[in-house]
């Protein structure tokens, strides 16, 4: 049975459990953040749980722990299970609050362990397709735990036979899939939106692992250029990164994964290796 860190407490998935009154629970307050592990260990966990913590600020939940503290519980909680690849997700709830709405400076710390999930291994090969859906994050730089939004653009995505939603801002702009960032290779260039969105570790890597091969332009990226555009891809902490060759109705291109992907997701993989410490 999986061993969950909930508040202070290593316990067994079905004794983990928070109180009702908790502002997660009754408000949907809280933030949450997702890594995984690669070789069996931690990938990019420090700038994951830093981004847990920026999170929290931009809707005013302070967290009363140190990011030490929190990656030291994490790393426990996955020595607790027994799992080859897994997910991390971390959580800092709300906490208690006597009005049901404001937060009184306890907020509650929880770890989860679970296998990481397997994609198929011909999305990587052949490529996927996703929707477009108009649609904006409330506050696109925290990774909050409402995903109402996203779970019902996830939906409706697969009912198309799609593997995720690409949000469309209210001026054109395609922004980020539910859980995921979106590149475009455009007149040889790789674009991605630099606003509006929650900004990935992975997507970080890999603008960085980009750079070294062709230009990359972080700008706005209207969805009539997406459309047109050379390759697409999506990045994300499970998805790695992932061929893009259908948008809505529209075939990218020659309607298979581009040289230029097929690079940077090589790099990527020899990131994942040589950061995990992987032989």
């Amino acid at each position: 049975m999986p061993v969950y860190y909930v508040d202070g407490d290593f316990l067994p998935a079905e004794k983990a459990v928070i109180p009702v009154d908790d502002l997660a629970v009754v408000r949907g307050i809280g933030v949450f953040d997702l890594l995984r592990t690669y070789g069996g260990k931690p990938l990019f966990i420090k700038e994951h749980v830093a981004r847990l913590f920026e999170s929290a600020r931009q809707i005013n939940l302070t967290l009363p722990w140190s990011q030490a503290h929190v990656c030291a519980t994490a790393i426990e909680t996955l020595k607790r299970n027994t799992v080859d690849e897994a997910n991390i997700r971390i959580i800092a709830t709300g906490g208690s609050s006597s009005d049901f709405i404001t937060p009184a400076g306890r907020p509650r710390l929880i770890v989860m362990v679970t296998p990481l999930p397997e994609a198929p291994r011909w999305w990587y090969e052949k490529g996927v397709k996703v929707i477009t859906l108009i649609t904006e994050r409330r506050i696109p730089g925290a990774k909050s735990i409402d995903y109402i939004p996203a779970a019902m653009a996830l939906s409706r995505a697969q009912a198309q036979g799609a593997v995720d939603a690409v949000y469309v801002d209210r001026n054109g702009n395609a922004l980020e899939g539910t859980t995921s960032n979106l590149f475009a290779v455009i007149d040889d260039r790789l674009v991605t939106a630099g606003r509006g969105i929650l900004a990935g570790v992975t997507r970080r890597a890999v603008i960085d692992l980009a750079a070294e091969l062709l230009p990359v332009d972080i700008r706005d990226l209207p969805l009539a250029e997406l459309l047109t555009a050379q390759e697409v891809f999506l990045t994300g902490t499970n998805k790695g990164l992932l061929p893009v060759v259908q948008v809505d109705d529209t075939t990218i291109a020659d309607g298979v994964p581009g040289p230029r992907t097929r690079r940077i997701m090589k790099a990527l993989a020899t990131l994942f290796i040589d950061s995990s410490g992987a032989s």
